[in-house]
């Protein structure tokens, strides 16, 4: 044999010897990481289906607490309630998010960086704040409450126009992507054969984006019939699901229905998720090879319908925050309007005062650090192992379910799966660890498809290559696809932080006397009369979200500058 063949024949093996390495340990971490959803998510949720088959002594039931709540008034009113608000808030928010997503796409009006940012300042707050400004609108001491010829804030009206609001921004982001892609050329034929405008828009502008549609209205009417924090602030006896849950757990101590109510609550949530990914399935591709970008021409009487339209709307955005910005300093509403900062001392008002925040902001940044590293290594192992088909389609299964479930039902979840006797991960009980595994594993879908999508731009002969240079596969993911992926691993980070930042649903259930949190604390402080207070700690958040946000955008930029350079050409 020749010394190049025989090169040839030792190098062979140790390639194969280390491409079983790499194989294997890959294989390992998608067990972990089934593992880790399994006891994060699968388990807690099977011990709350359990609980409600349980009596209140722990004996097996079957379906009576199933009977007796849609045989009990009240708790069956509060699903057609529930269904109620979130089929209104989806028929309002979609047409007025679908106009100003047209405005900032295929428009040539002026300021759209501003209006973009404007739509998308709730992101940065807590569902309970638009709440509470509308009290200060239209509460019964409200700046506006002539304005309601009688109608009340407290209820129906002031949950729907609330997550309106909240709702917005989210619809919004969907649409801009939905609209952000058409072929010109349909369009040049639609002008060649004569098409009204009108007609152009029915059978063109709207066909191309009807998945982007369909998925904004699942999200909203999703986001709606799950959120907590609103209907407790401004629901007044306007019962739905959500508060319903609270109420049997935290008012009654009835726990087993409390299951029951966050099954019913689960129902819709898993149906809608199911819905989008089916209608998804479906979508095909907008851009061919050949396809001309459209490029929007100016047309100065739409443009400048489109731009008053922005405005009101962005200028309603602006006044619900501007008004919970005003009312955190005014001395004594409304008798006192003198600005003050004696809201902010939120000793006064609540026992644990600045340390709640503190908690918030401790949670929000063991989020977005673990939560980051968790993310992108599952994301790396679901897209770069060569085989094990099944543990792949299992975990990727388990990495889609937490966007179904509501963060309410996870929260309870963990009540009865982490306090059960016996567990031995039940030492996480009431401590900050539950709270940033339950933040992680709630907003765990929209960061794993953003590390996938990243993950995915990458050409596999990188790990090809690596494989034949004797590579590991996490040398080159820490050296090749981070450094590559940074953008998207940043993203991941601020999204996880200011969500966590912002979130009671999830939490509402699990913090104790040392982990009380910001989100909490205004719910509190609500409840006591302390509104100035609530408001104070919402604007407090959102300045935080802001400046993190503001710090995320500038380092993003830098990055495109130095490590992101080869981006461009």
């Amino acid at each position: 044999m020749t010394q190049a063949g025989a090169s040839t024949a030792t190098e062979l093996p140790l390639t194969r010897r280390r491409l079983d390495r790499d194989d294997i340990l890959m294989r390992v971490g998608i067990c972990v990481f089934i593992v880790w959803m399994l006891v994060t998510l699968i388990l807690p949720l099977w011990w709350l289906l359990s609980k409600s088959f349980e009596g209140q002594k722990g004996e097996f039931v079957g379906l009576a607490n199933y009977v007796q709540y849609f045989s009990t008034p009240s708790l069956l009113a509060s699903l057609w309630n529930s269904l109620f608000v979130a089929l209104l808030t989806t028929a309002i928010v979609l047409p007025l998010a679908f106009v100003y997503a047209y405005a900032l796409q295929r428009s040539c009006m002026r300021w759209k960086g501003l209006f973009q940012a404007l739509a998308l300042i709730p992101i940065l707050a807590p569902s309970l704040l638009p709440a509470i400004s509308l009290i200060y609108l239209f509460g019964n001491q409200g700046l506006l409450k002539e304005w309601m010829f009688g109608v009340s804030v407290y209820g129906p009206f002031g949950i729907v126009v609330s997550q309106v609001f909240y709702c917005f921004p989210h619809a919004l982001m969907i649409l801009l992507a939905a609209l952000s892609l058409a072929d010109s050329r349909l369009y040049e034929a639609a002008d060649a054969l004569g098409a009204s405008k009108t007609r152009v828009f029915f059978t063109v502008t709207l066909p191309g984006a009807k998945y982007g549609i369909i998925s904004a209205g699942f999200v909203i009417f999703t986001l709606v019939i799950t959120d907590f924090g609103i209907a407790k602030v401004i629901g007044g006896r306007f019962n739905v699901l959500a508060t319903d849950i609270f109420k049997q757990v935290i008012g009654q101590q009835n726990f087993q229905m409390g299951a029951v109510v966050g099954f019913v609550l689960l129902i819709p949530a898993v149906v809608a998720f199911m819905a989008d990914r089916i209608i998804q399935r479906r979508q095909v591709a907008l851009l061919s090879a050949r396809a001309v970008p459209l490029v929007p021409k100016p047309v100065a009487r739409r443009d400048w319908t489109l731009f008053a339209f922005c405005a009101v709307v962005g200028g309603l955005i602006f006044g619900i925050l501007a008004m919970a910005v005003w009312a955190s300093f005014v001395t004594r509403w409304p008798y006192n309007l003198a600005l003050t900062l004696n809201n902010y001392k939120f000793g006064e008002f609540d026992s644990d005062g600045w340390a709640a925040y503190g908690n918030s902001l401790e949670l929000a940044v063991w989020t977005a650090l673990i939560g980051t590293v968790v993310v992108f290594l599952g994301a790396y192992l679901l897209e770069k192992t060569r085989a094990f088909a099944a543990g792949r389609l299992l975990a990727q299964f388990m990495a889609m379910l937490p966007m179904a479930v509501p963060g309410l039902v996870l929260g309870l979840a963990y009540i009865f799966f982490f306090n059960e006797k016996g567990n031995p991960f039940g030492f996480i009980y009431a401590t900050m660890i539950i709270l940033v595994v339950n933040s992680i594993t709630h907003f765990y879908t929209v960061s794993h498809l953003t590390a996938v999508t990243a993950l995915k731009q990458l050409d596999a002969e990188f790990e090809a290559v690596s494989a034949s240079l004797k590579v590991s596969l996490f040398r080159t993911m820490g050296r090749v696809s981070v450094p590559v992926c940074l953008p998207a691993v940043l993203d991941i980070s601020i999204y996880l932080f200011v969500n966590a930042m912002t979130t009671v649903s999830a939490v509402i259930f699990l913090y104790s006397t040392d982990t009380k949190l910001a989100a909490v604390s205004i719910i509190n402080m609500d409840e006591s009369g302390f509104t100035a207070a609530a408001a104070a700690m919402a604007v407090a958040i959102v300045a935080t979200s802001a400046s993190v946000k503001i710090a995320h955008v500038l380092l993003t930029r830098r990055l495109e500058r130095t490590t992101q350079a080869w981006r461009r050409r």
